[in-house]
């Protein structure tokens, strides 16, 4: 996971996280010029055949070929699943409603919705390295610190990760506003752990908070939905789970189900550690006042 573009391997060591600027350097500044637009609006350009965008541009399909490789990319049909991807990052809540058919019909809707929904979960299934999210738990019982990083919606998942390390008993926080992802971030080191949620385009206090804790020295784990996304930059490893979805908000189950395995992990890394603590909550948990009760 985090290692391939799907369907065209080896693509992702090229483009990941790379913004429009670092495809198009070694490129001469009129070919530049001519793919800006292509990268700017991909969703106007990535149903086209090479033959297409080269009519478009006004090319012939050989120079479309120099120009795609001279991006990086090792054919027209790995530059063309880059643009896909590309429309989906940068597509906007309105975009994506647009999108749609339309169809006032609610139960295709909702049927739509529950069914992209299983697609994410068996691209996370047939994607997900388990063995790298065992080290991962391993890696976060040896940390000092761990901080989770997120914001916006992914807020939910923050809090939800950070709930359940808790229970755990690991050293974790979490910042989900602007200020305190810069002052929970200052005091971090080589010992600490960093996990940064975000998907799409990236929220700027996640991607530059890690970005912060990459420079500080800490251990940086991304959690996207894409090859594409700026956490890549500064990550030291990346886990993607897909948000796509025919609402404009996403989906978040795929995410939930990565988070879930993460948890899974670590609880069963130290099983006994884990069993040992939960028995010292048991009690709280079957008769503690934050339960209702008809008997009290």
């Amino acid at each position: 996971m985090g290692s391939t573009l799907r369907g065209v391997p080896g693509q992702t060591s090229v483009v990941a996280g790379q913004g429009f600027d670092s495809l198009l350097e070694h490129l001469s500044p009129k070919r530049r010029e001519i793919m800006r637009p292509v990268l700017e609006q991909p969703r106007e350009y990535v149903l086209l055949t090479l033959r297409g965008l080269s009519r478009r541009l006004r090319l012939d399909p050989s120079s479309m070929v120099r120009i795609v490789r001279g991006m990086g990319f090792e054919s027209y049909a790995a530059f063309r699943q880059y643009l896909h991807e590309l429309s989906i990052v940068a597509a906007t809540p309105l975009e994506v409603m647009q999108a749609d058919s339309g169809d006032s019909n609610l139960p295709t809707h909702l049927r739509a919705s529950l069914g992209q929904d299983l697609k994410n979960l068996q691209l996370l299934r047939q994607s997900t390295d388990l063995p790298r999210i065992v080290r991962l738990a391993g890696r976060l019982y040896r940390a000092r610190r761990i901080l989770i990083l997120g914001g916006d919606m992914a807020t939910s998942l923050v809090h939800f990760l950070e709930w359940n390390l808790t229970i755990l008993g690991l050293p974790v926080s979490s910042a989900v506003s602007p200020g305190s992802v810069v002052h929970r971030v200052r005091t971090l080191g080589r010992s600490d752990v960093v996990v940064a949620i975000t998907f799409r385009r990236g929220l700027r206090q996640t991607v530059e908070g890690l970005q912060a804790a990459r420079a500080r020295g800490a251990y940086c784990v991304g959690i996207s939905d894409t090859y594409l996304s700026p956490l890549h930059r500064f990550a030291h490893e990346c886990f993607h789970a897909s948000i796509q979805s025919p609402s404009f908000p996403g989906s978040y189950v795929a995410p939930m189900a990565l988070l879930n395995l993460i948890i899974v992990a670590t609880a069963n890394y130290r099983r006994s550690r884990t069993l040992a603590l939960l028995k010292a909550a048991d009690g709280e948990q079957r008769r503690g006042f934050r339960w209702f009760s008809d008997h009290r």
